[in-house]
């Protein structure tokens, strides 16, 4: 209740407008992108705490150091060692497959400066936990920020990821220099080995 009336005082005094769909039914992996700013993860619980959402989001441990350990788990971080990110797809998955019911925010950019490839993570963890994915947004050429489409994945990452790019082909991200264009490192084909 505290968070949803929180949500309520956030979209009534920001100059951006929530522009959304109805939240998922089911547990779901909510996408947030483009991830540019820190302001991203703030409009991200504002959208989750308005539609009454239960999630969780993956953040870099040392957010979880000393003091905000405890603030950050309650806003329902789950703490991520960047040196062993397979780890993390394992854990979640077996929490998924334990019982535990949760939507999951994820920013596969992986960092709010501009980069190559997101990352994959995301995309595992939909497919091996049988969730769908949301694709939350936020666009700063509209000044909007909210949850788009739900899809499931098919296994065919060019196809599914297609389907990911014309969804956010026009969004611009609060820091729109620092925009990554969303690609997985996997469409592109092994590069030969030359025979010496």
């Amino acid at each position: 209740m505290l968070r949803r009336i929180l949500a309520r005082i956030f979209w009534a005094c920001s100059r951006w407008r929530l522009v959304t769909t109805p939240a998922p039914s089911v547990p779901t992996v909510l996408i947030g992108a483009p991830h540019t700013s820190n302001w991203d993860f703030v409009f991200m619980l504002a959208i989750a705490w308005r539609l009454s959402m239960r999630f969780r989001w993956l953040g870099k441990a040392s957010l979880f150091r000393g003091w905000r350990g405890p603030i950050m788990r309650w806003l329902g971080g789950i703490p991520v060692d960047r040196a062993n990110p397979a780890n993390v797809v394992d854990d979640v998955v077996a929490r998924i497959r334990a019982g535990e019911v949760f939507g999951l925010v994820v920013t596969p950019e992986g960092t709010r400066s501009s980069g190559t490839y997101w990352k994959s993570g995301f995309y595992r963890i939909a497919r091996e936990a049988g969730m769908p994915l949301t694709l939350g947004y936020v666009d700063r050429t509209t000044m909007t920020t909210g949850l788009g489409v739900t899809i499931d994945l098919t296994g065919d990452v060019a196809a599914d990821m297609d389907r990911i790019r014309a969804f956010y082909a026009d969004k611009a991200g609060h820091r729109p220099e620092f925009r990554t264009t969303p690609r997985l490192r996997e469409e592109d084909p092994e590069p030969l080995t030359p025979i010496s």
